[in-house]
């Protein structure tokens, strides 16, 4: 009976794995919002890009190059769910010391809602508390893109 009560106290852990495929020198380096919009621009799915809201995160190291980019949520045509948690997690475990985000408007608009602005907010709050520097915020079309860093707003 110890034995099985044992068992059920174990924490489990969920383990993200990080195995580069490019060479450090071969990385993508972010040096604007252009350059930003550009990488996610090329990994979005153009087939849903005006269908429904996803929201993604690049992760970066140190010297701006890109790690990778990562999904986290695909919501309905005006919104999707931004969790602090997954996006904090995934970042630290790749060791991540930048993050930019991202999520499109389906609609075109490029201007940022009340609740894109709150969350923004929330994020750069919570990455300085984690030292995970949240860097730029974009808003993304088919079209265009809208970067909170440069407004100011980051």
């Amino acid at each position: 009976m110890e034995q099985s009560v044992n068992n059920l106290l174990v924490v489990s852990e969920i383990q993200l794995v990080y195995k580069p495929k490019i060479k450090p020198s071969e990385r993508l380096k972010v040096t604007s919002s252009k350059t930003a919009y550009q990488i996610f621009h090329d990994d979005w799915d153009k087939d849903s890009i005006e269908l429904y809201e996803q929201f993604k995160i690049m992760l970066l190291n140190k010297g701006n190059k890109v790690l990778g980019i990562v999904p986290i949520s695909r919501g309905g045509i005006d919104g999707t769910v931004v969790d602090l948690k997954l996006i904090f997690g995934t970042a630290m475990k790749a060791g991540a010391s930048n993050i930019i985000l991202a999520h499109n408007h389906p609609s075109g608009n490029l201007r940022p809602s009340h609740p894109d602005i709150a969350i923004t907010k929330k994020l750069v709050t919570a990455g300085k508390i984690l030292e995970v520097n949240i860097m730029e915020h974009l808003i993304i079309s088919s079209e265009g893109y809208y970067s909170f860093a440069d407004e100011g707003m980051i």
